[in-house]
Parts: C-alpha cells; sequence; structure tokens
C-alpha cells in the first residue's frame, strides 16, 4: 500500500482509481506542508491588530458579511458555522464517493490558499487512512456557496460531532474519536468557511460518475456486440471507412471496438438474408459514440475542477492579497452533470431498443425468446422493466442546472443546483448498469439459438463465466434473480484503466 503524497501533482481518474482502489493511505508532502504553513502564517500576522472587516474571517457569513465578529470570538464563529450549516436530510451519500469527498478536500486545502492549520489537513488525512467517513447526507446543498450542508457534515467529526462510519458501523464521532486519542480541533479564524466553501460534493459524486461512465461505455459497446451476433446483423456500418468520412472521435473508437469484440465471428462473417438492420444496431457507433465523446468534455471539466481551490475568501501570500471571490459556485459542474446524464441516459435508451428487437420473434429466434411460446412468457417482461427504467432516465436527465432559487436574503441570487445534477447523474448511471443487464441476458439467450455457429472468441470467452451463474432458459423461472445476478456480474468486472481513459 504504496503512500499517495498530496502534493501539486494534477490528480486525474487514472490516478484516483489506483489510489481508491488500492486503498493507497495518504501523506502530505514537504510541498504540501509548506504550502499549508506559509498560508496559515500569513493569515494569523495579517489579522493581528486588524481592525479591517475581512469576509468570514472576522465577519458573519452570506448576507450577515457585514457584521463584525469580535477577535475573541473568531474561533466561536468558525465552529458555529460548521454546527449551524449542518442541515443535510435525504439518503446517505455512498461510503466511495465520501471517501472521494475526503479526498478533494485535503487537495484542495493543501494549494496553500485558504490559510487553514496543517492540524485540520492532517485529521482530514487520518479519518481518510483509518477509513473513519463521516456521515453525509444527499440533499441540501444548492451547489453554489460551496456544497455546504454536505461539507459541513463531513467536517463535524473535526468537532467530535456528528457521526461516521467506522469497523461496519455507524458511530458517534466523538466515540470514535476517543478510541483513536483525539482532541477535537479547535477551529481558528476562516477554517469552518474553508472546509464549508468549495464543490467537493459535486466533484466526487462528479469523479465517481465517470468512472462509472466509461466502464458502463465499454460494457455498453461488448454487450452491443453480443446483441449484433445474436440479432444476425450485418459487419459493414461498422467499416472503418464509414466513420472516416465523419470522424468524431467516440465514433471512431466505437467502430474500431465493435469490430475488435467481433473479430473471427462465425455469425458475423455468415451470408445475411437482411440488406440492413435496425438503427438501434446500425447505429452503435454514432449514438455510443456521441457519448463517449460527452465523457471526454465532462472528464476535462472535472480535472480541472479537482486540481483547483474552491474555497473562498482566497489567500495569495506573495501578491499580500485575501480576495474575496466565487470559485465555489458550482455551474461548470452543474452543466457537465446534466450533460452527462443525458448522454449516458441515452446507452440506456438505445440498449432497450436493442432487447425489444431481441425478443420480438424476428430473424429466426423465436418470440420471446422461449421454446413454447405461449405457455412459457420467456423474456417478455424484462424489456418491459427495462422501458420503465429508460422512461425514468429520461425524467431524470430533465437538468436541474437552468434552475435557480435565491437564497441569504438575496446575497446569494444565483445558484447552480449542481448537487442536484449530481445525485440525479448517479441515478441514472445505476439504472442503466440494470438495463444493460437485461440487454446481456436476451443477448446471451438469442445467440444461444444461432448454435451451432458461435460469435468471436473474444465474446464467447466472456459469456462463458456469465452462463456458469445465469444459463440459458429452457423454461420460465423467476427472472428477478436473474436480473440481480447479470447486474452483480457486471458490476464485479474490472476493465483496465489503460483501456477505460484511452
Amino acid at each position: 500500500m504504496k503512500t499517495h503524497y498530496i502534493s501539486s501533482e494534477i490528480l486525474d481518474l487514472s490516478l484516483i482509481k489506483d489510489i481508491i482502489e488500492n486503498h493507497r493511505p495518504l501523506g502530505l508532502s514537504e510541498e504540501a506542508q509548506l504550502n499549508i504553513k506559509k498560508s496559515r502564517e500569513y493569515l494569523i500576522h495579517k489579522m493581528k491588530d486588524n481592525a479591517t472587516p475581512v469576509y468570514g474571517i472576522n465577519t458573519g457569513f452570506g448576507s450577515l458579511c457585514n457584521v463584525k465578529i469580535s477577535s475573541e470570538n473568531l474561533s466561536k464563529l468558525q465552529e458555529n458555522l460548521v454546527m449551524s450549516h449542518a442541515c443535510g436530510t435525504g439518503e446517505f451519500v455512498p461510503k466511495p464517493i465520501i471517501k472521494i469527498m475526503l479526498l478533494l478536500k485535503i487537495q484542495s486545502l493543501s494549494y496553500g490558499y485558504s490559510g487553514v492549520q496543517i492540524e485540520t489537513v492532517e485529521r482530514l488525512i487520518e479519518l481518510y487512512n483509518n477509513d473513519i467517513l463521516p456521515v453525509v447526507y444527499s440533499q441540501g446543498s444548492l451547489g453554489a456557496s460551496g456544497d455546504l450542508a454536505p461539507l459541513a457534515h463531513l467536517s463535524l467529526p473535526l468537532l467530535g460531532k456528528g457521526e461516521v462510519y467506522y469497523g461496519g458501523e455507524r458511530l458517534a464521532s466523538e466515540k470514535v474519536l476517543k478510541k483513536f486519542n483525539w482532541e477535537p480541533i479547535n477551529l481558528q479564524a476562516k477554517e469552518g468557511l474553508a472546509l464549508l466553501n468549495g464543490t467537493q460534493f459535486m466533484s466526487a459524486f462528479g469523479i465517481y460518475c465517470l468512472l462509472k461512465s466509461y466502464k458502463i461505455s465499454y460494457l455498453a459497446d461488448l454487450i452491443g456486440a453480443i446483441s449484433v451476433d445474436a440479432f444476425d446483423c450485418n459487419m459493414s456500418p461498422f467499416n472503418a471507412l464509414v466513420h472516416l468520412v465523419r470522424p468524431h472521435r467516440g465514433q471512431i473508437k466505437t467502430a474500431e471496438q465493435l469490430l475488435t469484440f467481433l473479430e473471427g465471428s462465425e455469425l458475423g462473417l455468415s451470408e445475411k438474408k437482411n440488406v440492413q438492420d435496425p438503427y438501434s444496431f446500425r447505429c452503435i457507433p454514432q449514438v455510443h459514440g456521441a457519448t463517449k465523446d460527452t465523457i471526454s468534455f465532462v472528464h476535462k471539466t472535472f480535472k480541472t475542477e479537482i486540481n483547483s481551490v474552491t474555497d473562498n475568501p482566497n489567500i495569495f501570500v506573495k501578491e499580500d492579497l485575501i480576495i474575496s471571490g466565487g470559485n465555489f459556485h458550482g455551474q461548470p459542474l452543474a452543466l457537465a452533470l446534466d450533460y452527462l446524464a443525458i448522454a449516458m441516459a441515452e446507452l440506456g435508451n438505445i440498449s432497450e431498443r436493442r432487447t425489444y428487437q431481441l425478443v420480438s420473434g424476428l430473424r429466426d429466434l423465436p418470440a420471446f425468446l422461449v421454446d413454447n411460446p405461449g405457455l412459457n412468457s420467456g423474456f417478455m417482461i424484462p424489456q418491459y422493466t427495462a422501458a420503465s427504467i429508460v422512461s425514468q432516465n429520461k425524467q431524470l436527465a430533465t437538468p436541474a442546472s437552468v434552475d435557480s432559487i435565491v437564497s441569504s436574503n438575496g446575497q446569494e441570487d444565483h445558484v447552480s443546483m449542481g448537487a442536484n445534477s449530481a445525485t440525479k447523474c448517479l441515478r441514472v448511471i445505476e439504472n442503466i448498469e440494470t438495463i444493460l443487464a437485461i440487454e446481456l441476458m436476451n443477448a446471451s439467450q438469442a445467440l444461444a439459438f444461432r448454435a451451432p455457429k458461435k460469435s468471436s472468441p473474444f465474446i464467447e470467452s466472456f459469456l462463458k463465466p456469465y452462463r456458469s451463474i445465469v444459463p440459458f432458459m429452457a423454461n420460465d423461472r423467476v427472472l428477478a434473480d436473474d436480473i440481480h445476478a447479470t447486474d452483480a456480474f457486471i458490476q464485479s468486472l474490472n476493465v483496465d484503466a489503460e483501456i477505460l481513459f484511452n
């Protein structure tokens, strides 16, 4: 478990995937330690005997920015901020996302523009390394002023308040601090604001969604390729010449990938009766490819964000300035997350259409992919399930970023609603895993009716372990079990980072 040292090194998806999946502990590089200490020392010096109001350091917050706070109450001000802003509700944020939130908050504070104590950052690292995860709720952020409520819950354990997940239990933070002989952090001037101002809730959801999206994009191509052979489709739409005259990168990559998956397929090489195939098969490169290009755009947006400073105000030691700005505003993320949700929903949309074609009794396949249809309903109703989920995804893909509600007595008069974009996007992506699972069930069943002809060696080797989990269905059985087993199979697949992020 090689330690990852927080520094100015660029955090990217492949590095985050490595840190998370290999359970690498975190540490502060000498560079990060120096940046944090210099920023803190500068702030202490600047505020000493300084009566000038500086937002969030010796003033109230939001529309209370003009209320001056006396020097003896600056620590209490920061503690009150964290407690009063911990107003989260709704579902619990998944633990992997909380872990990413901690990582991204540590990264942002390490650049030396936030003025926090090094002890505060070190405690966040201790929480991360000991897998002590603050309990965070999914609702409460407007996606501007930072993800205030979620980040307040992330910060409560520093004060010995709130709850954490530890050792498979949900416990009071105070209890866990005592177990580790840790004293609560005494927050100093600006620290509460530095912890709460920021986009780490939206960013962590976005990173988690991107990691899933890259994998789903790959699997959509693979499962789509299985359906191509199962429906006895032509191979000509995947010819490179077609895509070179309309050279969208994602389209070209998808066509190449399909040809790779189907290389050596007996079914693919066989003579076809059908001149053309439905769009859900023929246009896989165009549709899947457009989603790939969207994922790439969203990736660039989040790569910039997670390597940035998003709290307020910002401390510029060299320039001898403390500047109040708006880097906490989540508009870039809100738009990107909405775009990602729309693009990923389309993978589910076209997948369900392939499932529909497979069960329709066409191209020498039995109706609903089962012997004795009538006595057996076969795969009739899984298509209903997929259709209902696709419909829900269309509703969830309605952009949240077009909305804004005035808050804080008009001081915060435009917000991004990016947190809602984030939670909706994750729901869409989780739904698509199920839609693809249903397509895989159908495509695998349909291929069995093509015997003795086989698909490609790659596809046959992929399906072998799957068929041991979900075998051919000769007669009706409880298909919910098969859907859940297929979903688990898809989620268990590990795709190499070089393939995913290429």
